[in-house]
């Protein structure tokens, strides 16, 4: 079970695909398993979704290597054009995670409670530098013992006051507050 990064873009497709153009890049070692997800579950028509298998660790592929991940975004405004918004995902759950600014505008990182309630604590670039920290599945807390609290003060402590959401897709399929923060996003130019 990962963070819910995929689950995250499949609710950011299905709240946002009726009123922008929309595209998704997803990022695997070996396999096309999340950009699968996406098109079983209907979010968008599936030349939509491109999968680029990394061969290598995915995070490579999103802030060192970003030239297939260039490729896919460049493939899908080209044949799709004109589009609002690309969604890339990368593979994996990794403190050390980023994006490389030459591919996104803007990141959002997923932390999952399950990890425990030390993990913003612990920081890494991914949880200090984001440009939105999301800490998913609250539902699970009680049951893992994590303290939202504790995850709340730690997380703003290592951002700097930088927004960060916390949410259940269980309770909130439309992931109300991403959505919101996304659809800000647009209304600013990026850079």
């Amino acid at each position: 079970m990962g963070s819910g990064k995929t689950a995250l873009v499949a609710a950011l497709c299905r709240s946002l695909a009726g009123d922008l153009a929309l595209a998704v890049v997803t990022n695997d070692i070996y396999t096309t398993e999340d950009a699968d997800f996406l098109r079983q579950a209907g979010v968008l028509a599936g030349e939509r979704i491109v999968a680029v298998e990394t061969g290598c660790c995915p995070h490579t592929a999103i802030r060192d290597d970003i030239g297939a991940n260039l490729e896919a975004v460049e493939g899908l405004e080209e044949r799709l054009a004109p589009l609002d918004l690309v969604l890339v995902e990368s593979g994996g759950d990794n403190l050390t995670a980023t994006f490389s600014r030459g591919l996104v505008d803007r990141q959002i990182f997923v932390l999952d409670v399950a990890g425990g309630d030390k993990v913003p604590r612990k920081g890494g670039p991914g949880v200090t530098g984001a440009d939105l920290l999301v800490v998913n599945k609250v539902d699970l807390a009680p049951a893992v013992r994590a303290d939202l609290a504790v995850m709340a003060r730690d997380a703003a402590a290592r951002r700097g006051g930088g927004p960060v959401v916390f949410c259940s897709l269980t309770d909130d399929p439309a992931a109300g507050a991403v959505t919101s923060w996304v659809r800000a996003q647009l209304a600013v130019p990026p850079g």
